[in-house]
């Protein structure tokens, strides 16, 4: 069994581990406890009741948090010519076709986000391997296979969030960070939930959204109460 820190048991301190206490209450407790000497990471994990080893049931999506991420992301773009121009002004980090391709084969991937325009996907397809388990294929159903780099870039940047359920059946993602306002977290936890909500498959059975859990990068979990999210109820 792994050993508890000392620090972990003083801000798990005054918690009840099997209580769910509401979205401003969880965020409160959250904030509170987030005392390590860089900006944690707030970060939300939904366990739903699907299996995504069906493809009915996989869950899939993209949100633009309302208070943005709190991270700085590098968005690379495969594009050429007028669209590869575009990219450029529109502040991409990295722009290429298949120069950028052979980068990334050798395993030189230096950045966040990737965007393609549809005329690019013969050469990114073969980067599958490569992108899909990092979750950096670009994907039209997310918005990030488009001819409108300019605006895909403003929303990578601006805060949109990519989410996949996990093979356990989890959605997690950060939505923000420690040094955000209350508020700031609660509006972008809410964003999140209605966006995974409204991405509910048509293969899910029973209860659709079971718990949600809110942390800091090196805090405790704490369990939201589905109802004061808007989450209660969900069922299939």
């Amino acid at each position: 069994m792994a050993k508890i820190s000392k620090r972990f048991k003083k801000v798990s301190d005054g918690l009840d581990s099997a209580k769910a206490y509401s979205v401003d209450e969880a965020v409160k407790l959250v904030k509170a406890r987030a005392t390590a000497k860089f900006d944690e990471t707030i970060e939300l994990a939904i366990n739903l009741g699907v299996d995504p080893r069906h493809a009915d049931q996989m869950v899939r999506g993209v949100v633009s948090l309302p208070n943005g991420t709190g991270r700085s992301l590098r968005v690379a773009v495969f594009a050429k010519g007028p669209k590869a121009d575009e990219a450029k002004k529109a502040g991409a980090d990295i722009v290429g076709a298949e120069d950028l391709a052979e980068q990334v084969q050798k395993g030189e991937i230096n950045f966040d986000r990737c965007i393609a325009t549809p005329d690019m996907m013969g050469v990114v397809g073969r980067l599958g391997k490569v992108l899909g388990p990092r979750g950096l294929m670009p994907n039209p159903k997310v918005g990030t296979v488009t001819m409108d780099v300019a605006n895909a870039i403003k929303d990578a940047k601006g805060g949109a969030v990519e989410f996949r359920v996990e093979k356990a059946g989890i959605v997690q993602a950060g939505v923000g960070n420690a040094s955000f306002s209350e508020q700031a977290i609660i509006q972008n936890v809410k964003a999140f939930v209605d966006s995974v909500v409204k991405a509910k498959p048509q293969g899910a059975k029973g209860t659709y959204v079971k718990k949600i859990s809110i942390s800091s990068t090196m805090g405790p979990g704490v369990k939201i109460a589905l109802p004061s999210i808007g989450a209660g109820g969900a069922e299939a």
